[in-house]
Formats: C-alpha cells, structure tokens, sequence
C-alpha cells in the first residue's frame, strides 16, 4: 500500500475543514514529500504562506472506478485518505454523531482528502475498501474480534490481518464502463431484472425507510430489509422502470427461491472486498466462512482512557 516515497497533496478547502477554528490560512495547494514510515504531520512553507500537510495514502477502489462517470474523481479506481489523528477519534467518540447514526459518515468526510469527491457518490464495496484502509492506517493491521462459536454457542476471540483481505474476482471486461447497471433473468419466473450497484446515498435511503417503517410497526423484531433493499436495487423489471410496478412485484409476485437466487446473484456481481473469514473451533472441529463484523469499535479499539 505504501511506497518509500510519497507525494500528498492537499486542496485547501479539506485544510479549513480540518480547522474549525480557522487556525489554517491556505491560500494555496502545495506538494511536499512525506515518507511513508512517519505517519506525523510535515509542515511546507513558501515565501508567502505556511500551513499544515497531512500524510495520506492512495487506496485502490475494488470497482477500479469502472463504474463511475468519467468526470468523477473516482473513475480514477483510486482515492486518498488522511492518516487519522486524535481529531478523527473525537468525531468516533461524539455521542451525538453517534445517536444520529452518522458518526462513520464523518470520519469518512475527514478523511478523504482527494478534490471533488462527495461521499454519496460512492460504491458500497469501494467504502469498504476506504473503511479497512482508515483502520490500518490509524490502528495497525490486526483486529480482534469476539463472536460465537456456531457449533458449540461459546464466545470466542480471533485476531484478523485486515491487510491480508483481497477484492473479489470480477470480470471488468464483461461490463461496459461508466454503467453500473446489469441484467439478470430470474431462474424460476423467467422474469428479466435489471439491476444496480449500490451507493453510499442508497444505503443511506434504505436505513431511513427502514427506521421510519419500524416506527409503525407493532412487532418492532419484524424487519423489511430484504425487500426495501430489492426495491431499491431492482431498476426495470421486464423493461419497465415505473416505481410503483417494481415494488408492487416485489411485495406480492417475487418468489423466495427467485429471491434468494438474485441476491446471491448480485452478492457474487458487486466489486468489493471480501470481507469474511475462516473460522475453525477449536473444541469441534467445525468449519464455517464467517463475515467479519465492522463498527464504531473497529476504528476505536478499547484502551480504558
């Protein structure tokens, strides 16, 4: 991921954004050479100006960019991110960003520092590329996890090499570039799906219906996730495009075995990393590929402070 040698560069309005109080005057973009074994801050001076640089890293999206406009900085299949300061570690700790469900939301916006991109515009996979490059950077590339042994429900821990998780294999070739949009003949109905990768902004959709359904319903253990998402994810259906006829097929005509084929479908189909695990018990034997579990804690691990 690094290079003995890197050049950052940092546009002005991520200087004053990572400034409340207005301490940084940039009036300018300047280069400096940062080496990659200190993650501190380097300070450049000119004859005219003297501001903060911050080291960042290039991290390589899983979509390569394939399936971003041209125009979009992220068409490039690369990003820049910050190393994370104690600055960050405020915004992980903010109960109130917390509460609000939006504390990732902004550490994401600190962090990327490469000029023009907005944080809806990204691919689902790609910001979990961004996330794990985020974590090892500040963290270091072991992460322990807790979870339960599936065969015998007892708690057990591992240790992750986040450094060692590699994206899925996808045919770029097969898909026209600038297009995030597939098809896929249902196996059972025969019905033809037009599909879409997900956006950073789609999920966000998705968790606000989600939230605002849960509000009426009486059995709050009762989720509608996996049709909300299909509705969302779903774009023409036999060709047509209209809303109002694509949820209507879901919600009444979408047969689970033609459901669970798309899904498994799209999962296979989405440029991401893979973000699971061998997992091996110890006292049985039992074997199983498990999905590493990310949230506020795997960027803030524990430290008794």
């Amino acid at each position: 991921m690094a290079n003995e040698d890197k050049t950052i560069q940092i546009p002005d309005e991520v200087a004053r954004a990572m400034s409340e109080e207005g301490n940084s005057k940039t009036t300018e973009t300047k280069q400096v050479k940062v080496p990659d074994t200190s993650p501190k801050a380097s300070w450049g001076q000119t004859d005219e100006v003297q501001k903060t640089e911050y080291p960042s890293e290039v991290v390589d999206l899983p979509s390569r960019g394939w399936f971003y406009d041209s125009s979009n900085p992220l068409s490039s299949g690369q990003i820049d991110i910050k190393y994370m300061t104690a600055r960050e570690e405020d915004i992980l700790t903010s109960q109130n960003l917390i509460k609000k469900g939006v504390v990732l939301d902004k550490l994401l916006e600190a962090l990327i520092v490469t000029p023009g991109v907005k944080l809806d515009d990204i691919l689902v996979g790609d910001k979990n590329a961004i996330f794990i490059s985020a974590r090892v950077l500040a963290y270091g590339k072991d992460y322990k996890i807790k979870f339960k042994d599936p065969s015998t429900g007892d708690d057990v821990e591992d240790t992750i090499d986040l450094t060692q998780l590699e994206s899925r294999e996808f045919d770029f070739d097969n898909c026209e570039r600038g297009v995030g949009i597939f098809d896929y003949e249902l196996p059972y109905s025969k019905r033809k799906i037009h599909w879409k990768l997900l956006t950073h902004a789609d999920e966000q959709s998705i968790e606000a219906e989600l939230k605002s359904m849960k509000k009426f319903t009486k059995n709050k253990n009762e989720t509608a996730e996996v049709t909300t998402r299909l509705k969302y994810v779903i774009q023409a259906l036999d060709g047509k495009e209209d809303r109002s006829f694509i949820k209507s097929f879901v919600d009444k005509e979408l047969l689970a075995r033609d459901s669970l084929s798309l899904r498994e479908h799209i999962r296979k189909n989405t440029p991401d990393l893979d973000m699971t695990f061998n997992f091996e018990s110890e006292d049985t034997g039992y074997e199983e590929r498990m999905t590493i579990p990310l949230g506020v804690d795997f960027f803030y691990p524990s430290t008794g402070v």
